[in-house]
């Protein structure tokens, strides 16, 4: 035997297995992803139907992992409770059994037919959604091919004694069959791959139906090892969906170890194919954890919240939503820089809301504060700003590029906001308290109507972005429009109560022309928000940073 071209075709054999789940799983994303996030925020208030819809969804994207990173997302967004998302974990952890099933039906066998009907839907389809499909049923296909190279590597080592003698001597260590499973499964990042392996082991006899199972058992540890690692640094609700998937695998194989004998004498009884036993223990495995824990997920979650606390409001201020484990899934990382940048909005709204009253009676805490929450916004932008910047290098399609960049913009507006806020109008009230200098009863009430009006604009543009409602952007577009009018009315106003009998006005002559210049500022940047969320096509593209950049293509 050559042992050479062995490996290369193992090797071969697990890049395009891998390759193929990777192309399905993304393009179904593309297709189904925002439908799915849609029936999960609606139906998983029971936990029976949770756990159908974790089958389906896993059974559709052929990755458990997709859908627990999918789970991450939704439970961090307080879209979905935990409780809800570990009923859907369950079911996406039989949802991965099926993989095995249709090797166990020797689905490899139609691999190539496959690849062409897909290869020939590609050329032929006109649009995306077509291509996305016929390119998820190539990785469909791509799968299967690849454990078929790996079936046929395998099948002339029956016959190697060397072969025989270290899967013999492997046997009287089963903790060590678990640990290069558990080990080969987190390297892969993919239980499928590593269990179609023992599943071809096994229908070429080279290990026995229990030696499979002790793999098996392995494997389903090692799928938990990568959310495990990619939850440390990122949210609490993270870190909770990931120790209970751990719990959930490492429990059910405490259980399973002491009757691995019995389990197989009980798959033996039930099929006599190799593959099939193979197969079976896996959704048997899957599908007892789940009837163990699904009527209990409630105190389960308890118990994950209580043991993996909330952080400390005031510890430690920084961004709440941006988790990098999410940036694989446009369409959540989105959502992420959405709520991330409605902080951002509270915070200069809440900047805005007393600079008038500094003007009336000047107050250093007040202003400490608002310099306070300028630090916040402008550490909150840079992160959200650097994270839609990473987004933006993935193959996006053209309304997530759309809408990341405007969310680049909005953040910079926001950040705006703040800059006029620290750079002018506190250096202003500042300059008035030390020169003991006030306005007249006139140009008072002037700027108290220029500062409501310029804080209403801003509060009905930050309610549009939150809600991403087209028709209260259009009015405070409209009212903008409005106080652009009244900011020259005030501008003339001044000018001739000057003429008349200006010593007063003359003295704060050019801070009272400037702080109305401020407030038309902040209008204006409030204005650029609502247009990005009215023309997110146009505005966000001919007016980003990466304007120069070509659009993607291929999507």
């Amino acid at each position: 035997m050559n042992w050479y071209h062995a490996a290369f075709s193992m090797i071969g054999g697990v890049g395009l297995l891998l390759y193929g789940m990777s192309l399905m799983k993304d393009n179904l994303q593309k297709v189904a992803g925002k439908k799915l996030r849609e029936i999960l925020m609606v139906l998983t208030k029971n936990r029976f139907v949770g756990l159908g819809l974790g089958f389906l969804i896993t059974l559709l994207f052929q990755s458990s992992t997709a859908t627990t990173v999918l789970l991450i997302g939704l439970t961090s967004a307080s879209i979905i409770t935990l409780r809800e998302t570990l009923a859907v974990l369950l079911g996406a952890d039989i949802g991965s059994t099926v993989t095995a099933q249709l090797i166990a039906l020797k689905a490899t066998e139609i691999s190539l037919p496959v690849i062409f009907i897909a290869a020939f839907i590609l050329l032929f389809s006109k649009t995306r959604r077509k291509k996305r499909l016929s390119l998820a049923i190539m990785g469909f296909g791509l799968l299967f091919l690849g454990l078929k190279i790996m079936s046929d590597t395998m099948a002339p080592l029956k016959s190697d004694p060397s072969v025989g003698i270290i899967l013999t001597k492997m046997s009287a260590y089963p903790v060590v069959e678990m640990a290069i499973a558990a080990i080969f499964t987190f390297l892969v990042s993919s239980s499928a791959a590593s269990i179609g392996i023992i599943m071809l082991l096994a229908m070429q006899h080279l290990i026995t139906l229990e030696q499979a199972i002790y793999m098996l058992l392995g494997a389903n540890i090692g799928t938990t090892f990568t959310p495990l690692l990619s939850s440390i640094g990122s949210s609490r609700e993270s870190q909770r969906v990931a120790w209970a998937h751990f719990f959930f695998k490492v429990t059910g194989v405490l259980l399973f170890l002491p009757f691995v004998n019995q389990v197989a004498g009980l798959m033996r009884a039930f099929a006599s194919s190799p593959g099939f036993q193979v197969a079976n223990t896996h959704t048997f495995f899957n599908i007892t954890i789940a009837l163990l824990y699904l009527p209990f997920i409630h105190y389960i979650a308890t118990f994950l919240e209580k043991w993996i606390k909330d952080k400390k409001e005031g510890s430690h201020f920084g961004p709440k939503y941006l988790d990098e484990n999410l940036l694989d899934s446009p369409e959540l990382a989105i959502g992420m820089s959405h709520k991330e940048t409605i902080q951002i909005s509270d915070l200069v709204t809440s900047m805005v809301s007393p600079i008038y009253s500094l003007f009336e009676y000047y107050n250093q805490d007040k202003v400490d504060k608002i310099l306070e929450k300028e630090d916040r916004v402008d550490l909150l932008s840079m992160a959200t700003n650097n994270y839609l910047t990473k987004l933006l290098r993935n193959n996006l399609t053209r309304d997530e590029f759309n809408r990341s960049m405007g969310l680049v913009n909005i953040v910079r507006e926001y950040e705006f906001i703040g800059d006029v806020i620290e750079r002018n109008i506190l250096g202003k009230a500042e300059n008035m308290n030390i020169r003991n200098l006030q306005f007249s009863q006139d140009g008072q009430q002037e700027l108290k109507l220029l500062h409501e009006k310029t804080l209403e604009i801003l509060r009905i543009v930050n309610t549009a972005f939150a809600t991403n409602n087209p028709a209260l952007a259009e009015k405070a577009v409209n009212l903008q429009e409005e106080l652009s009018d009244l900011h020259f009315r005030l501008k003339m106003s001044h000018i001739a109560r000057m003429r008349k009998n200006g010593q007063e006005s003359e003295k704060t002559s050019f801070i009272h022309i400037d702080l109305l210049n401020c407030y038309l500022q902040i209008s204006e940047h409030a204005k650029n928000i609502a247009n990005i969320i009215l023309a997110p096509q146009s505005y966000q593209w001919e007016n980003s940073l990466f304007a120069n950049r070509e659009v993607p293509q291929n999507i």
